[in-house]
C-alpha cells in the first residue's frame, strides 16, 4: 500500500494493491481522508480484511458478511436484512473490534433498543426486536463458523425475551363474501382477492401469475415465482422458499372467473402479468372494502388463513389426551388425498360449489374430532 497527500485539495489517498481469488493482482484506492492518520487507519482494516484476522472493526467484518451472503440471498430478504444491519446494528457495533465484544456488550444493546420510543410512545414489537437480534447473531455466527471466531456473543446473551400476544385475524367464508361484493365496482381487485382467498397464495406470488401459469383443463395453477418491487424496478424472483413451489387445485367457479378476467385484457401475452398493480394496491383495497363492507379489518396475507384451519387447530388443541399420535393422522390425510384424488376429479363439479381447500380441512376437522 502507498499514501499519498493531494497537494491541491490537501486530502490524503491510499492505494492498495491486493490479489483475489483468482490469483490475480487487482489495485483499489480510496480518497479524501482529512489525516493520514485515518488514511493509515483505513490502510490497516483493509490488510485485516484481507487477510481474514478477527482484529477488525464490526463495519468492516460485516463488508466482508455482505461479500459471502448477499448472492444467496433473495433480493426482498437481503433489503430487510441490509436495512436492520445498516440502522440498527452498525451504528452501536460499528467501529468495535468484532473479536472485543461481550455478551455484556451485547445485552447493554438490547437495552438500547427496548429503550426506544417513537413519537407515538411505542416501541419496536417483540416480533421485530427478535428479528433485529437475529440478524446480529446471524453475522456472529457467519464469524464463528468460516473467521474462527471463538463464540456468539449474541447467541450467549440470548434473544430479546417479550412476552407478546397477538391474535391471529381471519374472516368466516360469509365475511368474505360481504367484502367480495363491495370489490366488484373494480374488476381487477374483485379477481385479485378472490385468487387470493380460494387459492391461499401469497402477494408477490399473485402478481407474478402469467396466462402460462393456468391449466384450465385440469384446473391447476402454477405457482413458481414471485414478483418484488426493488429500487423502482419490476423483479422477478423464485418464491419464498423452494417448497413454495407447487401446483395448486382450483375449483371450477375460480377458473370460470379467471378465464372471463383474462379475455377483458386486450392483448394479452402468455408471458405477460395479469395483475398489474402493487401490493400497496392491494393494502388500499383491504382499507376500502373492509369500511364499506363492515367487516374488520385483516392483513392482505391473513387471507392465507382461512376459518376451517382455526377450526381444524381448536378441536385439536381442545383434546387432551389424543387417542391416535399425530404421524397417524398425517398419514391417514395423506392416504386420503392419494386414494380419492381420482375419484374428486370425477365429481370436481360437486365439489366446485365450495372451496377445494374448505372440504379438504373440513374432512381433516371431522376426522380429528372424531379420534
Amino acid at each position: 500500500m502507498s499514501i499519498y497527500k493531494d497537494n491541491v485539495t490537501g486530502k490524503w489517498r491510499v492505494v492498495y494493491r491486493y490479489t483475489d481469488w483468482t490469483g490475480k493482482t487487482k489495485q483499489t484506492s480510496k480518497r479524501g481522508f482529512p489525516t493520514k492518520r485515518e488514511a493509515q487507519m483505513w490502510e490497516h482494516e483493509q490488510m485485516l480484511k484481507h487477510d481474514a484476522k478477527l482484529d477488525m472493526t464490526f463495519a468492516s467484518f460485516y463488508e466482508i458478511y455482505v461479500e459471502d451472503k448477499k448472492e444467496r440471498i433473495r433480493d426482498n430478504t437481503w433489503g430487510t436484512k441490509n436495512n436492520i444491519a445498516r440502522t440498527k446494528i452498525l451504528p452501536y457495533f460499528g467501529e468495535r473490534k468484532i473479536a472485543e465484544i461481550e455478551p455484556k456488550d451485547v445485552i447493554a444493546w438490547q437495552n438500547h433498543l427496548l429503550a426506544f420510543k417513537r413519537a407515538n410512545g411505542k416501541g419496536y414489537s417483540a416480533s421485530y426486536l427478535r428479528k433485529i437480534h437475529s440478524q446480529l447473531s446471524a453475522i456472529f455466527n457467519h464469524a464463528v463458523d468460516f473467521y474462527h471466531l471463538p463464540s456468539n456473543p449474541a447467541q450467549k446473551a440470548g434473544n430479546i425475551a417479550i412476552e407478546e400476544y397477538k391474535e391471529m385475524l381471519f374472516w368466516t367464508k360469509e365475511e368474505y363474501l360481504k367484502f367480495a361484493d363491495v370489490m366488484m365496482d373494480k374488476p381487477v381487485s374483485y379477481y385479485a382477492f378472490e385468487m387470493l382467498y380460494w387459492c391461499g397464495i401469497r402477494e408477490g406470488e399473485l402478481l407474478a401469475l402469467t396466462p402460462a401459469d393456468f391449466d384450465f383443463t385440469t384446473h391447476t395453477l402454477r405457482i413458481n415465482k414471485s414478483y418484488q418491487r426493488l429500487n423502482r424496478e419490476d423483479v422477478i424472483t423464485p418464491p419464498k422458499t423452494f417448497k413454495s413451489n407447487r401446483f395448486i387445485k382450483m375449483p371450477q367457479f375460480i377458473c370460470d372467473e379467471m378465464q372471463d378476467y383474462m379475455e377483458m385484457l386486450y392483448g394479452l401475452k402468455e408471458d405477460e402479468r395479469i395483475f398489474t398493480i402493487s401490493k400497496s394496491y392491494l393494502h388500499h383495497e383491504m382499507n376500502r372494502g373492509s369500511k364499506v363492507s363492515g367487516v374488520k379489518r385483516i392483513r392482505v396475507h391473513d387471507l392465507r388463513h382461512p376459518y376451517v384451519k382455526h377450526t381444524t387447530k381448536n378441536i385439536i388443541l381442545k383434546s387432551r389426551k389424543p387417542k391416535l399420535p399425530i404421524l397417524v393422522l398425517i398419514v391417514w390425510v395423506f392416504c386420503f388425498c392419494f386414494l380419492f384424488y381420482d375419484f374428486a376429479r370425477s365429481i370436481g363439479g360437486i365439489i366446485s360449489i365450495i372451496s377445494f381447500k374448505d372440504y379438504f380441512c373440513c374432512s381433516t376437522a371431522f376426522f380429528t374430532a372424531e379420534i
